[in-house]
């Protein structure tokens, strides 16, 4: 499990410098950083640049960028060869492609004052690319290592036999906070996978329009269901986040694997060092979908990257990554394209963790499930798997039935 989750985060660095950097370098020359004479073209594209982009080679769009006309420099219309401005066509679109051009509109906002927006070209190479591929085999491989794990170790199953004495796992509220959770997760990651493959999986053997109902009862139920997941998240973090604090016990646990990996049964609370793990997890992946998925559902009223990327500049966070200087003036589109993107690399990540919990929760080990189906749990396995935690609660019912007033005999 703690090697899946190493793999998601790997996944999830690559995911943020594959969104994070608009050209991926394939090889950057060893001058690029040198000014390059286009003064032959009178400032335009050279022959080299035009190689060098077919290699995927970085490239500083400045010479396109800042050649956008210079009004003032225009000769007057009552003087030889007068124009009516100092910006050509090309200029025009360019200004119009960079952001720089003065836009005024009537209605709409800073959103319809963006005409041409490239950046949606490299978001929508990105999903039908990086975010399907990378993602789609995250999953699979998350499976495909836990089928294999199983068949190595097999069922973690109980030591002896069960002392038929059960003790209070998880109370009902702590039951439904789980189950609200897991199961708005399943329904937003069924859907959410829907949406991003159904064009490859479902349209080509249904037809296109099976493929738009599915599509669009699936995004219906996205943003419904969305809701009851935040609730759930809240819920398990109030509940449980005090009982998750990493303490001295779990270094034992992680030294001994937790006895996924050999025999041993290190001794652990209410959460071992794995389900902490995954509490944390759930809990930091969880609320940054859903704040990028309040950002979706509220378009272009809740920019976060902006400000995040000003934010990762200022502390040298951006630089210390590898990364540059981030983008700090967003068009409204490119805040939901990178909104949208972060959401899916996050959810990929998430959903591979969840399905080794799963895994672990129900197959993988002997009366793990009864601590969420019943919430009722056996001795015996509870002094395998949290004997510091049993002792606690075996401790509190000796003090409770110690204070309790005797019944006089009749």
């Amino acid at each position: 499990m703690l090697r899946l989750a190493f793999l998601s985060f790997l996944q999830l660095t690559l995911c943020f410098f594959l969104l994070s950097d608009p050209v991926i370098a394939q090889a950057v020359p060893a001058d690029a950083g040198k000014a390059v004479d286009r003064s032959a073209t009178g400032g335009a594209q050279t022959l080299d640049d035009i190689l060098a982009r077919q290699q995927q080679q970085k490239l500083d769009e400045g010479f396109r960028q800042d050649n956008i006309g210079n009004p003032e420099a225009a000769a007057a219309l009552s003087e030889q060869l007068g124009t009516l401005g100092g910006v050509s066509d090309p200029e025009l679109w360019r200004q119009l492609r960079y952001g720089s051009a003065q836009v005024t509109v009537s209605s709409g906002g800073d959103v319809a004052k963006v005409l041409v927006q490239d950046g949606g070209m490299r978001w929508l190479e990105f999903r039908a690319g990086p975010l399907r591929q990378y993602g789609g085999w995250l999953l699979l491989g998350t499976i495909a290592a836990l089928a294999v794990f199983f068949l190595v170790r097999g069922r973690i199953k109980i030591d002896g036999d069960k002392t038929g004495r059960t003790v209070t796992r998880f109370k009902r509220i702590e039951r439904i906070g789980h189950w609200l959770l897991a199961g708005s997760f399943i329904i937003l990651g069924v859907t959410g996978i829907l949406s991003l493959f159904g064009r490859l999986i479902i349209a080509p053997y249904l037809g296109k329009v099976p493929n738009a109902a599915l599509l669009d009862l699936s995004k219906w139920l996205h943003n419904v269901v969305a809701w009851g997941f935040i609730v759930g998240l809240v819920m398990i973090f109030v509940m449980w986040a005090v009982h998750n604090i990493p303490n001295r016990t779990d270094l034992t646990w992680l030294r001994q694997f937790g006895g996924i990996i050999g025999s041993a049964h290190p001794p652990a609370k209410k959460f071992n060092a794995g389900q902490k793990l995954i509490f944390w997890s759930v809990v930091v992946f969880g609320t940054s979908i859903s704040l990028s998925g309040l950002s979706l559902l509220f378009p272009y009223e809740l920019p976060l990257f902006a400000k995040t990327f000003g934010f990762l500049n200022a502390t040298g966070l951006s630089e210390l990554l590898g990364l540059g200087q981030l983008p700090v003036a967003l068009a409204p589109q490119e805040e939901m394209q990178l909104a949208q993107a972060w959401h899916a690399i996050l959810a990929f990540v998430l959903m591979a963790i969840i399905i080794a919990h799963i895994y672990i929760g129900s197959v993988g080990m002997e009366g793990a499930y009864d601590a969420m189906g019943s919430g009722e749990v056996d001795e015996a396995w509870a002094k395998q798997h949290h004997s510091i935690w049993l002792q606690e609660m075996q401790d509190k019912q000796t003090e409770a039935s110690e204070d309790r007033p005797a019944t006089p005999a009749e």
